[in-house]
């Protein structure tokens, strides 16, 4: 990321902050995991994922959930959280009824919510948010 991305700049910024925000809790843990910001999804992320479309990928949590981990475990790396900011902005250009912070904000959540164990059937219960 370089002064000259803005969009990266303002993503990271809205992201972090919406870490920041997160219960003592939930926060500590959090600040365990990478927040990583780029334009685009990395092609072997793509590949891995089977996924053709890079637009169709905005966030992804890589790592074990915190329901996962054991102490016996080798960790191969750190837990990141990914944000695609290109695929973000596009989707923020087809939904007029959210902001960038709000959309920033809740995809922000939801991988860490994976983090912290939550499915995404999980997630879903009590997040309207695809409505």
């Amino acid at each position: 990321m370089t002064a000259s991305d803005p969009h990266l700049i303002q993503i990271e910024t809205i992201a972090r902050a919406t870490v920041e925000a997160l219960p003592a809790a939930f926060r500590r843990a959090a600040f365990e995991v990478v927040l990583q910001v780029t334009d685009w999804p990395p092609a072997e992320i793509l590949q891995e994922m089977e996924i053709d479309d890079p637009l169709d990928l905005t966030e992804l949590y890589d790592g074990i959930p915190m329901t996962e981990k054991s102490v016996m475990d080798s960790p191969a790396g750190p837990d990141i959280v990914w944000l695609f900011a290109q695929p973000i902005l596009a989707e923020l250009n087809e939904r007029a009824d959210v902001s960038l912070e709000d959309l920033v904000t809740h995809v922000t959540i939801h991988e860490f919510a994976h983090h912290f164990g939550w499915s995404d059937a999980q997630i879903a219960a009590i997040d309207p948010w695809w409505e």
